[in-house]
């Protein structure tokens, strides 16, 4: 069983920063591909980044490109994602998402790759 915790959210005024983390209770997180993602009132859950299994490789949805930066320490089974120059339209419940893919230098944008998934930590931000 595979628990994801996250943590980090709050309330942040435009262009400030937030980092969330994510505390995964398994035995060897590097055995895992890890995404974020995140819920809008009133939208469907998109995705926003995602890092291999063993950090060589991110990707980004577009809008985060450049301003967010998905990072993890399998040491310390956590992941982790900065987010810089905050925008109201990055409002939204985070969520945390892990899978096992069978290529180790594959990652997912897919919400139908993951099959774990946090309970989501509030990011609000304030223009």
């Amino acid at each position: 069983q595979v628990q994801l915790v996250e943590s980090g959210g709050g309330l942040v005024q435009a262009g400030g920063s937030l980092r969330l983390s994510c505390a995964a209770s398994v035995r060897t997180l590097s055995e895992y591909c890890m995404g974020w993602f995140r819920q809008a009132p009133g939208k469907e859950r998109e995705f926003v980044a995602t890092i291999t299994r063993s950090g060589s490789r991110t990707y980004y949805t577009d809008s985060v490109k450049g301003r967010f930066t998905i990072s993890r320490d399998n040491d310390k089974n956590t992941v982790y994602l900065q987010m810089n120059s905050l925008k109201p339209e990055d409002t939204a419940v985070y969520y945390c998402a892990a899978t096992i893919l069978s290529n180790r230098h594959s990652y997912s944008s897919s919400r139908d790759a993951y099959h774990y998934w946090g309970q989501g930590t509030q990011v609000t931000v304030s223009s």
